[in-house]
């Protein structure tokens, strides 16, 4: 299995993105899906995640009510709709993928930056 994230790019504040994250093989239906940020210095931190099975979704406290996880099974495809973007989301994001939702989330994508201008 392997991830390519896309659709970073620069947005002013208050704007909107969405971020896709395309995965290879057969067997994306049986992967929860993650999307995770890195910004300059700081470690990488959870932004919201999506079950393989039921399509329960989880989000950190800092992004709750801006961004929607979602996926499309028959695409091979998790998403990431960030809107009303604030400086401080500036960061590379990523996507991982963690089999039946368990363990940790291997393998990772490539990452793809976002950069809120104030």
């Amino acid at each position: 299995v392997q991830l390519q994230a896309s659709g970073g790019g620069l947005v002013q504040a208050g704007g909107s993105l969405r971020l896709s994250c395309a995965v290879s093989g057969r067997t994306f239906s049986s992967y929860s899906m993650g999307w995770f940020r890195q910004a300059p210095g700081k470690e990488r931190e959870f932004v919201a995640a999506i079950n393989w099975n039921d399509d329960n979704t989880y989000y950190d406290d800092s992004v709750k009510g801006r961004f929607t996880i979602s996926r499309d099974n028959a695409k091979n495809t998790v998403y990431l709709q960030m809107n009303s973007l604030k400086s401080e989301d500036t960061a590379v994001y990523f996507c991982a993928a963690r089999l039946w939702g368990v363990g940790d989330y291997h393998p990772w994508g490539q990452g793809t930056q976002v950069t809120v201008s104030s």
